[in-house]
């Protein structure tokens, strides 16, 4: 569920469930292509694997930031906001390399927040809003 709170551990238990999940969804998609499919059929078995993948992580994500005592709507610029970033940057004018410079740090920093906040930083003693402490009862 998208409800609740879970600790750093259960955290990174969770993204590597998900990392796992993404290479064999990548190694699903590899495989199909290499014995011949069609890539629209290799495409549709990848993202069978894949999209359960994301959401986990987005649920994982959410359950982390509850914990934090934030709403899940900061997955959206911890998740989301580096890679839209990052991907306008690739496809931008050689002519403003400094700039895109400038933007491609601001995204690594935002992903190095993301990392802090939801991996590396305790979650609020005692209930929140979201429910109650999940290292109360270890």
């Amino acid at each position: 569920t998208f409800e609740g709170r879970i600790g750093r551990a259960m955290f990174w238990q969770g993204t590597i469930f998900s990392v796992m999940t993404a290479l064999l969804a990548i190694a699903v998609l590899l495989l199909a292509v290499a014995i011949g499919f069609a890539n629209a059929v290799a495409f549709v078995l990848g993202a069978i694997v894949f999209i359960p993948s994301v959401i986990a992580s987005i649920a994982v994500g959410i359950k982390r930031l509850h914990d934090r005592n934030k709403s899940g709507w900061w997955l959206v610029v911890l998740y989301v906001v580096p890679n839209v970033i990052s991907l306008g940057v690739i496809g931008a004018n050689e002519g403003i390399a400094v700039l895109s410079l400038i933007v491609l740090l601001a995204s690594f920093a935002i992903s190095i927040w993301a990392l802090v906040e939801l991996g590396c930083l305790r979650g609020t003693a005692g209930p929140n809003r979201y429910g109650e402490d999940p290292l109360a009862n270890a």
